[in-house]
């Protein structure tokens, strides 16, 4: 039923994944993008397969993974430093979970606090995992619950977690507080961050090989019983590919030279979000797009797109820039169109393919 004790590939004291492992079958990503765009399925309730990533394509991680480490790593100390002290950390899985478990490991080294933390699931138009939330709040009934997660890239999941918490505590009367907490805020609607710069966060450029062999998590009725945690596979057949640790371990030993350079986490910038809600609705005029999900906006998830979609064009700002040749790979690797738009207001961004042009 529930795998209370289950961290995936990471430490038992690095996490505790509230989530039900189940068996479910792959679903090509061509066969479930027709279901999503049909409106047969929603996206939670089918899994792709995840594969090996190519050797030039893990050579071009390694590559942006050293480009990038000193501001990540400043970035990812800032924000363990900041986050209160009686707080419950509560990762959103997958995206949140590396940057938890970063968060724990350096509390714990440098500010010798000892964060529990748990990794749940939060489901666009589906909703936050209560099951997983009720547990949370049995074990620690004093304790305050802190969300987490990776990026933000339209807000939607900020806005999802409003929504659902509000819901939850009206229907359970509690009172958790609906904040969430990212790296890199570029849509402006997280409450907390370090960072509303467009880079390339390294967990985001890998799947399951950097976040614990955890699958993107599933919510379908044939495995997920009323009582149960929200769904997850378990990669073992990719732990000779697996990165999770390693990379945890490096980004907290270039910590250690580092000293926090923040006292405060930014808070909501509402002009950011007036920025991005109004090219995003630019961008769906100029190319004839009806579904604001089909746009996708921030470097990490164009890699989404290009790694787990069906990519129509990616749009790029720079298209020599170091940040994004790990997205001009898997594009030439897919054969999707590469727009450079110099005035570009993110790093980059990914457009999915209409069901249309799938079946054409």
């Amino acid at each position: 039923m529930k795998n209370i004790n289950f961290s995936g590939s990471y430490l038992k004291s690095d996490v505790t994944f509230l989530l039900k492992l189940i068996e479910i079958e792959d679903l090509a990503v061509d066969k479930k993008e027709k279901l999503i765009q049909s409106g047969k399925k929603h996206y939670s309730e089918m899994i792709s397969p995840e594969y090996q990533p190519s050797e030039k394509y893990l050579n071009i991680f390694y590559k942006s993974l050293e480009l990038n480490i000193k501001r990540f790593s400043q970035d990812i100390l800032n924000f363990a430093f900041n986050i209160p002290q009686n707080s419950i950390i509560v990762s959103l899985a997958r995206a949140g979970t590396p940057i938890g478990v970063l968060v724990k490991r350096i509390a714990h080294n440098r500010r010798n606090i000892d964060f529990p933390h748990y990794s749940i699931s939060i489901i666009r138009d589906r909703g936050i995992d209560e099951n997983a939330l009720k547990y949370i709040l049995e074990k620690h009934p004093k304790q305050d619950i802190f969300f987490i997660d990776g990026w933000t890239g339209k807000g939607v999941i900020s806005r999802e977690l409003k929504q659902w918490i509000t819901k939850f505590n009206k229907k359970n009367n509690t009172n958790i507080k609906p904040n969430l907490a990212v790296i890199s805020d570029i849509s402006g609607k997280a409450d907390f961050s370090v960072s509303t710069e467009d880079y390339l966060i390294p967990s985001s450029a890998l799947n399951s090989t950097i976040s614990g062999l955890v699958s993107r998590t599933i919510l379908n009725s044939d495995y997920i019983k009323d009582n149960d945690f929200h769904g997850c596979k378990f990669y073992s057949e990719l732990q000779n590919s697996d990165l999770s640790l390693w990379f945890v371990d490096k980004i907290v030993k270039f910590t250690e030279t580092l000293k926090p350079t923040i006292s405060n986490f930014l808070t909501q910038d509402f002009k950011q979000e007036k920025m991005c809600k109004n090219y995003i609705a630019e961008l769906m005029d100029k190319f004839s797009i009806s579904d604001i999900n089909f746009i996708k906006p921030g470097i990490a998830e164009t890699t989404r797109v290009l790694l787990r979609r069906i990519p129509y064009m990616i749009l790029l700002q720079d298209i020599n820039s170091d940040e994004v040749q790990h997205l001009i790979q898997l594009a030439n690797e897919k054969g999707v169109i590469i727009n450079e738009i110099k005035n570009l207001p993110y790093t980059a961004i990914g457009i999915i393919k209409k069901l249309k042009e799938i079946n054409g």
